[in-house]
């Protein structure tokens, strides 16, 4: 049986949402009453944050590559890192990587291309949205991404960072962020809204704005994984 490796705790909070969905989806799939092998390394958040926001990149992936080897020293055959902001290093870490890794970003675009989905909408935290490694994998299928205007994007970051990482849910910040999205699609004629940070879909599921479809990263990447485990 094949063994997925985690990097979680990045957050904490989509981690767990991430091992829930991995268990359903793989007894749905399977359907014989088994379940997966997955190997979770909960690493420290503080840590990752503190080199992102000094914008310490190369000690980034270093970071994430030894916690990956880790995964793989305890038997993990492939694995994921549990979060979107974690991939502005992706292709590094990719690089260096003893055990292949599944991305967010493309299986997200590859959700996209299935969909018919032509210009999106990215929501996530300030990495995510001014980074380039979202657009960087789009624009190779033709896919437009727009992103909310400078004061949107800040407090969106500020929501996620002192809001939803710590698992606080708040009715006001759902609406404020719905009315965000309603506004980008005003804007830029959006067909879908890519909530590109794992927690945004723990305020906005199941939520709708302008008709548009939101896509779950995480649940995308998930089901990527579960392929992976099943192949």
């Amino acid at each position: 049986m094949k063994t997925l490796g985690i990097v979680g705790g990045i957050g904490p909070e989509s981690t767990l949402e991430y091992y829930r969905f991995i268990i359903a989806s793989y007894r749905e799939k399977k359907n014989d009453g088994s379940y997966p092998c997955v190997i979770i390394n909960s690493i420290d958040l503080k840590e990752v944050l503190k080199l992102l926001n000094a914008g310490q990149f190369p000690e980034l992936a270093e970071h994430f590559v030894r916690e990956i080897k880790k995964l793989a020293a305890a038997g993990a055959g492939f694995a994921l890192l549990a979060a979107n902001t974690a991939h502005i290093v992706f292709d590094e870490v990719r690089r260096q990587s003893p055990i292949p890794l599944i991305s967010i970003v493309q299986a997200t675009c590859d959700a996209a291309k299935i969909r018919g989905l032509k210009k999106l909408g990215l929501f996530g935290t300030r990495f995510t949205m001014q980074g380039r490694f979202y657009p960087e994998v789009f624009s190779k299928e033709g896919i437009v991404l727009a992103v909310p205007n400078q004061e949107e994007q800040a407090y969106i970051h500020d929501k996620y960072m002192s809001e939803l990482i710590p698992g606080i849910f708040l009715p006001e910040t759902r609406e404020r962020l719905l009315a965000i999205v309603d506004r980008l699609k005003e804007r830029e004629d959006i067909d879908g809204l890519i909530l590109g940070g794992t927690e945004l879909p723990l305020i906005l599921r199941d939520a709708t704005a302008s008709g548009i479809p939101f896509l779950d990263t995480t649940k995308i990447h998930v089901e990527s994984a579960v392929r992976q485990l099943l192949s």
